[in-house]
Protein backbone atom coordinates (compact mmCIF):
# COMPACT_ATOMS: atom_id res chain seq x y z
CA UNK A 1 0.00 0.00 0.00
CA UNK A 2 2.55 3.04 1.03
CA UNK A 3 4.13 2.29 -2.52
CA UNK A 4 1.03 3.45 -4.46
CA UNK A 5 1.14 7.19 -5.29
CA UNK A 6 2.87 9.97 -3.51
CA UNK A 7 3.58 10.75 0.32
CA UNK A 8 0.37 12.39 1.56
CA UNK A 9 1.27 15.42 4.23
CA UNK A 10 2.19 13.83 7.34
CA UNK A 11 0.05 15.98 8.83
CA UNK A 12 -2.99 14.06 7.24
CA UNK A 13 -1.20 10.95 7.86
CA UNK A 14 -1.09 11.48 11.69
CA UNK A 15 -4.44 12.45 12.11
CA UNK A 16 -5.67 9.14 9.99
CA UNK A 17 -3.58 7.14 12.57
CA UNK A 18 -4.73 9.01 15.72
CA UNK A 19 -8.42 8.67 14.32
CA UNK A 20 -7.28 4.45 13.99
CA UNK A 21 -5.88 4.84 17.70
CA UNK A 22 -9.62 6.33 19.37
CA UNK A 23 -11.71 3.69 17.40
CA UNK A 24 -8.93 1.32 18.65
CA UNK A 25 -9.95 3.11 22.54
CA UNK A 26 -13.50 2.24 21.66
CA UNK A 27 -13.03 -1.21 20.98
CA UNK A 28 -11.23 -1.62 24.58
CA UNK A 29 -13.89 0.27 26.49
CA UNK A 30 -16.74 -1.86 24.44
CA UNK A 31 -14.65 -4.98 25.45
CA UNK A 32 -14.26 -3.24 29.24
CA UNK A 33 -18.05 -3.16 29.27
CA UNK A 34 -18.78 -6.47 28.34
CA UNK A 35 -16.99 -7.58 31.31
CA UNK A 36 -18.20 -5.21 33.56
CA UNK A 37 -21.68 -6.11 32.97
CA UNK A 38 -21.57 -9.80 33.48
CA UNK A 39 -18.70 -9.01 37.05
CA UNK A 40 -21.00 -6.17 38.14
CA UNK A 41 -24.14 -8.57 38.20
CA UNK A 42 -26.83 -5.58 37.27
CA UNK A 43 -30.47 -6.21 38.57
CA UNK A 44 -31.52 -7.13 35.20
CA UNK A 45 -32.57 -10.77 33.99
CA UNK A 46 -29.51 -13.04 34.02
CA UNK A 47 -30.37 -14.32 30.25
CA UNK A 48 -30.19 -10.13 29.39
CA UNK A 49 -27.60 -9.75 31.27
CA UNK A 50 -25.43 -12.00 29.44
CA UNK A 51 -26.50 -11.15 25.70
CA UNK A 52 -25.56 -7.35 26.80
CA UNK A 53 -22.33 -8.59 28.03
CA UNK A 54 -21.89 -10.50 24.47
CA UNK A 55 -23.05 -7.69 22.19
CA UNK A 56 -20.53 -5.38 24.01
CA UNK A 57 -17.87 -7.75 23.38
CA UNK A 58 -18.26 -8.81 19.84
CA UNK A 59 -18.73 -5.17 18.80
CA UNK A 60 -15.99 -4.51 20.95
CA UNK A 61 -14.21 -7.44 18.84
CA UNK A 62 -15.32 -5.86 15.67
CA UNK A 63 -14.82 -2.32 15.60
CA UNK A 64 -10.48 -2.17 15.43
CA UNK A 65 -11.11 -4.50 12.39
CA UNK A 66 -13.26 -2.14 10.89
CA UNK A 67 -10.44 0.68 12.39
CA UNK A 68 -8.07 -0.59 10.49
CA UNK A 69 -9.83 -1.55 7.81
CA UNK A 70 -10.97 2.28 7.53
CA UNK A 71 -7.40 3.51 7.90
CA UNK A 72 -6.16 1.40 5.28
CA UNK A 73 -8.73 3.05 2.99
CA UNK A 74 -8.50 6.40 3.93
CA UNK A 75 -4.17 6.11 3.82
CA UNK A 76 -4.72 5.01 0.19
CA UNK A 77 -7.43 7.87 -0.68
CA UNK A 78 -4.34 10.08 0.51
CA UNK A 79 -1.94 8.71 -1.50
CA UNK A 80 -3.60 8.87 -4.44
CA UNK A 81 -5.52 12.24 -4.06
CA UNK A 82 -8.66 10.59 -3.67
CA UNK A 83 -11.84 11.68 -1.95
CA UNK A 84 -11.92 9.93 1.49
CA UNK A 85 -13.79 7.24 1.74
CA UNK A 86 -16.87 7.61 4.71
CA UNK A 87 -16.48 5.34 7.65
CA UNK A 88 -17.56 1.93 8.43
CA UNK A 89 -17.81 1.93 11.46
CA UNK A 90 -20.01 4.74 12.72
CA UNK A 91 -23.26 2.63 11.73
CA UNK A 92 -22.18 -0.41 13.47
CA UNK A 93 -21.26 1.45 16.47
CA UNK A 94 -24.71 2.74 16.50
CA UNK A 95 -26.55 -0.57 15.87
CA UNK A 96 -24.82 -2.09 18.85
CA UNK A 97 -25.39 0.57 20.94
CA UNK A 98 -28.75 0.24 20.01
CA UNK A 99 -28.97 -3.38 20.90
CA UNK A 100 -27.54 -2.75 24.45
CA UNK A 101 -29.63 0.42 25.31
CA UNK A 102 -32.85 -2.22 24.06
CA UNK A 103 -31.50 -4.86 25.63
CA UNK A 104 -30.91 -3.23 28.92
CA UNK A 105 -34.21 -1.55 29.19
CA UNK A 106 -36.05 -4.90 28.26
CA UNK A 107 -33.89 -6.66 31.08
CA UNK A 108 -34.72 -4.14 34.08
CA UNK A 109 -38.54 -4.54 32.65
CA UNK A 110 -38.12 -8.01 33.00
CA UNK A 111 -36.24 -8.04 36.08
Amino acid sequence: MFELGEEPDPRFTLANERTFLAWIRTGLALIAGGVAVDAVRLPIAPAIRVAVALVLLLFGLLIPLLAWLSWAATERALRLGRPLPGSAITLPLAVGVLIVGVLIAVGVLVG
